[in-house]
């Protein structure tokens, strides 16, 4: 039976303060993007100009990608344990932020690499605690929203960064100049960071008719299946370094098409951040469908296509992706306990990179020899997905054992 959405009440002194916070981490989640994705933009070119092979290069950004998303289910648990989600947030951030601004002082690409991966690795430590945080608002102006809003912010600053830096490349300022522009973004997040943590020491009063985390044990049948679902969409997403390097081999898109193709897919995650965030509050379960299908029918745009059927597949690329980082996570903190939410986000990460990994490896290993298979195996593992997603909407609400 379809069970009737509620719409949160906004106008609550507690939804007015969670709408603050969640704005405020969304500013500080911006100028993150702004500083880490902006430097993420240059550092295959950076680490072949100090003598990297690319097979250095692909270890670096794989396995530095790997290692954080299985930081996530550690750092997520001792949030919980710890109960100082603050002090582990601080951390992530400071280790994230540094880092991106240190490269403009590597010499040689082990210590480049170093660095890549410390930013890596601070951003797993923090980011299980940062969505636990937001959740807790969910309840009082809607998951979607909360998410929706977060995402948006962030794919805002994630595509300013990149624009920072082709700036400074124009200018022929090199890389080193580049990335020591970015320590203001880094600068300002921290500094907007310490105003949050002064504001907001305990967040998750702000999950209304709760003053306290309530211990419980495990986690409800849903949220397994979410897992599972989400790991299913990981697998069959392709990497953007993948659609790129095809871009740059088939030779009929320029470096200047690949640069709009990604800004379209950036916009397209914002839009359905911020849009399909808002519309998943009234219309619930149906409105993630649309988005997860749209990301799912992405391929064969992105891969056989000319230039509008490409931009066509960027934009559809673009909508799973926002979905993914905003949709997927309301539906997440709608079943996981108030008390276990960072080890939640967490053990969902982990599953979520491992399933990225192996998919990628998979996809590249198809890619040299059937473009063809590569896309069937991309759209059925997604589509796959959407029936796990069902049955996991179709668990939420059922009692969970404590």
């Amino acid at each position: 039976m379809h069970r009737k959405r509620v719409m949160p009440k906004n106008n609550s002194p507690v939804a007015k303060l969670a709408f603050k916070f969640v704005l405020t981490i969304g500013i500080v989640n911006l100028f993150a993007d702004m500083t880490y994705e902006g430097a993420r933009s240059i550092t295959g070119p950076f680490l072949e100009s100090l003598g990297a092979s690319a097979l250095t290069v692909g270890v670096i950004a794989g396995g530095g990608e790997l290692l954080g998303y299985v930081l996530r289910s550690v750092a997520g648990y001792v949030a919980d344990k710890t109960r100082k989600y603050w002090l582990v947030i601080i951390a992530g951030y400071v280790i994230n932020m540094l880092a991106v601004p240190a490269l403009a002082l590597a010499g040689n690409w082990p210590l480049a690499a170093a660095l890549m991966i410390a930013e890596r690795t601070g951003r797993g430590i923090r980011k299980p605690a940062v969505d636990a945080m937001l959740s807790y608002a969910g309840k009082s102006i809607g998951r979607g929203w909360v998410f929706g809003l977060n995402e948006g912010l962030d794919q805002a600053g994630a595509t300013f960064g990149p624009l920072i830096i082709a700036l400074a490349l124009y200018k022929r300022e090199g890389y080193q100049v580049g990335f020591g522009v970015l320590l203001v973004p880094a600068l300002l997040c921290l500094a907007i960071l310490a105003i949050a943590r002064l504001s907001y020491p305990e967040p998750h009063k702000l999950e209304e008719g709760s003053t306290e985390l309530l211990e419980t044990k495990g986690f409800p049948r849903a949220f397994w299946i979410y897992v599972t679902a989400g790991a299913l969409i990981a697998a069959g997403f392709a990497d953007f370094s993948l659609i790129s390097f095809h871009f740059k081999k088939i030779g009929n898109v320029s470096d200047t098409e690949v640069a709009l193709f990604y800004a379209a897919a950036m916009g397209a995650g914002a839009v359905t951040n911020l849009v399909f965030g808002r519309l998943f509050d009234r219309l619930g379960f149906s409105i993630a469908a649309v988005a997860f299908l749209a990301g799912a029918i992405f391929a064969p745009f992105a891969f056989l296509g000319q230039f509008w059927l490409v931009l066509t597949g960027m934009i559809l690329w673009g909508i799973g992706m926002g979905a993914q980082n905003s949709l997927l996570k309301a539906m997440l903190s709608s079943v996981i306990p108030a008390a276990k939410r960072s080890t939640g986000f967490g053990l969902f990460y982990t599953a979520f990179g491992v399933a990225w990994f192996i998919g990628s490896a998979a996809m590249g290993f198809l890619y040299d020899r059937s473009i063809a298979t590569l896309i069937v195996f991309s759209m059925v593992c997604q589509l796959a997905a959407l029936p796990v997603l069902l049955w996991g909407n179709a668990q939420t609400g059922k009692p969970h054992k404590r």
